[in-house]
């Protein structure tokens, strides 16, 4: 599909975009002459090209920024356009909620996504590798009022598996009771930060329902979400998926100028589901996450820093 066959006036834009069966909408807003108090957005993701600061764009979806291109992005929502159409409608609502409904939300959107027959194509066509790495662990160190939580299963670049994703959650459930620890620090050992979740281990859970009732049960984002005021991270290296997600609910996060950061699951047939379409959105605004998450593409330090990803460049991330 061409951007140009994908472009609608904001006049009649739902009917507009719903009847031509568009995977995304762009509304060319050097067109609009203002803002346009009934306009409803259809249900896939729609984007705005042109000024950011025209009436119209803070109620679109995203506006396209320098370094993204359209034609990326129709490619990308016409690959997974229900994964596209289910994430552009959770973050539209995100801003109306607390943090604990918005994770609500997004498990439900999440499960939404992991019953679909695009997400079970992916686990199908997956690649597993024939010796899978070790389980990880989560390695937890006091000194005086800091607490260090290190990630630390670097064979596997710190994927999270189950044991590491229970572990970092019992680390800030402690970090919450315990009230004389005045910093929790988030690292990872070894070269990459955190690769993201243990591909491995999707689709074990089959039931979609049951999927949810879990994530509400043993995902960390909850507990980490409790404790961000004292909460800070360390970066270096890779920063994928479910690492950058938990990541964005510090209130302090540092990173060498090697690291990168990435939300590749719009490409899983998913949505980012432990919990960073609730701290990505908090973080750098609604719009900026969809397009991490609809485009799918690396971020360098430089470019997090400037985005508010990160907060500060750092030689040593120790």
């Amino acid at each position: 599909m061409q951007v140009e066959g994908l472009t609608f006036a904001g006049a009649g834009l739902y009917d507009s975009a719903v009847q031509s069966g568009a995977p995304i909408a762009f509304v060319d807003l050097s067109r609009e002459a203002g803002d346009l108090p009934d306009m409803l957005l259809p249900p896939c993701p729609v984007i705005g090209i042109g000024a950011r600061e025209h009436p119209l764009a803070s109620r679109l979806d995203a506006c396209l920024e320098p370094r993204f291109d359209a034609a990326q992005l129709v490619d990308a929502a016409s690959a997974q356009p229900l994964a596209a159409a289910v994430v552009a409608q959770l973050l539209r609502l995100l801003p109306s909620l607390s943090i604990d409904d918005g994770l609500t939300a997004e498990s439900l959107a999440y499960a939404t996504l992991q019953g679909s027959e695009a997400h079970r194509r992916w686990i199908g066509a997956r690649v597993t590798p024939d010796s899978p790495a070790a389980a990880g662990r989560v390695v937890l160190a006091r000194g005086g009022d800091v607490m260090t939580v290190t990630l630390d299963r670097p064979a596997a670049g710190n994927a999270i598996d189950r044991t590491m994703r229970d572990e970092l959650r019992e680390a800030f459930v402690l970090a919450g009771i315990d009230r004389s620890i005045s910093r929790i620090v988030l690292r990872g050992n070894g070269k990459a930060f955190c690769l993201g979740a243990d591909l491995g281990e999707f689709g074990t859970t089959r039931d979609p329902a049951e999927a949810h009732r879990l994530r509400g049960l043993t995902l960390p984002a909850r507990e980490a979400a409790r404790c961000r005021d004292r909460f800070e991270v360390r970066i270096d290296g890779a920063c994928i998926g479910a690492g950058l997600e938990i990541a964005a609910f510090a209130a302090h996060v540092a990173a060498t100028r090697r690291s990168w950061f990435q939300l590749p699951e719009l490409a899983m047939g998913i949505l980012p589901g432990a919990g960073g379409c609730v701290s990505l959105s908090r973080r750098i605004g609604r719009q900026r996450a969809l397009l991490m998450i609809l485009s799918g593409r690396r971020f360098a330090a430089r470019e997090a820093l400037e985005w508010g990803l990160v907060d500060a460049l750092v030689d040593d991330p120790a």
